[in-house]
This record gives C-alpha cells, sequence and structure tokens, in this order.
C-alpha cells in the first residue's frame, strides 16, 4: 500500500489542500464515534470502500465494523504530497487520495512498522 507514499513527492503551498485533508480525517472520527457505517464508507476511496466490502462478503456498510477502526484522535500532522495526504493522529495514520469530490481515505488504522510499508486495518487490496 505505502509504496505511493514513498513516491510522494512535497508540495509546497499546501494549506488549504492540508484543511481539506485534515477535514475528511474529522468527518472519519464522527462517522466511527456514531458508529455510522454509511457514513464512514463515503468517506473512504471507492477501491477501498470495495476492498471492505470484499473482506466478509457483504456491504461496505455491513462490513465496516468488523475492520477494528477505532476514532482516530486529535490531529498531530498533516502532510499533503501532490495528490496524495498522510494524517497522523492521536492513535493512527490515515492516508488520503484527492478525488474530484475532495479528499478520500485510501488507507486507515495505519501503523509504522520502521522502514517497512505502514501495517492498516482497512486498505484497498
Amino acid at each position: 500500500m505505502m509504496l505511493a507514499a514513498a513516491a510522494m513527492a512535497a508540495c509546497s503551498g499546501c494549506v488549504g489542500q492540508s484543511d481539506g485533508a485534515a477535514t475528511a480525517v474529522k468527518h472519519l472520527s464522527t462517522a466511527l464515534t456514531a458508529g455510522d457505517g454509511a457514513a464512514v464508507c463515503a468517506i473512504l476511496a471507492p477501491d477501498t470502500r470495495l476492498a471492505v466490502a470484499e473482506s466478509t462478503g457483504t456491504s461496505c456498510p455491513e462490513a465496516i465494523s468488523d475492520q477494528g477502526l477505532t476514532p482516530p484522535g486529535a490531529i498531530r500532522a498533516v502532510d499533503v504530497y501532490g495528490q496524495w495526504a498522510r494524517v497522523v493522529t492521536e492513535h493512527d495514520t490515515v492516508f488520503l487520495a484527492a478525488f474530484g469530490a475532495g479528499w478520500k481515505v485510501v488507507a486507515a488504522g495505519c501503523r509504522s512498522r520502521g522502514e517497512r510499508p505502514y501495517d492498516c486495518r482497512v486498505q484497498a487490496g
């Protein structure tokens, strides 16, 4: 998954983009706190939403509760690299991509493994 993260190039002047990525993660946190599977899935990128559904053979809103995601907590850092973003929170690292409709989560529930790629609970296959 995070091969894309390694290929990202730094983006200067991306304040508006970082605000958008942070807002998406705040929406994710609100949806997870409320237990609103449909709202969580609406924030996921299309391929990620499909991977969640395929993991259990049900719809994304039904399957998302089985993924072990918890609200990510307070935002500590937002890094934008062109069309990609990484949001580091109190309990999680969330990766996003820019789509026409705004920032969408491509991976969540991610933990750093040092030099190895992140281990994520939810990500596209």
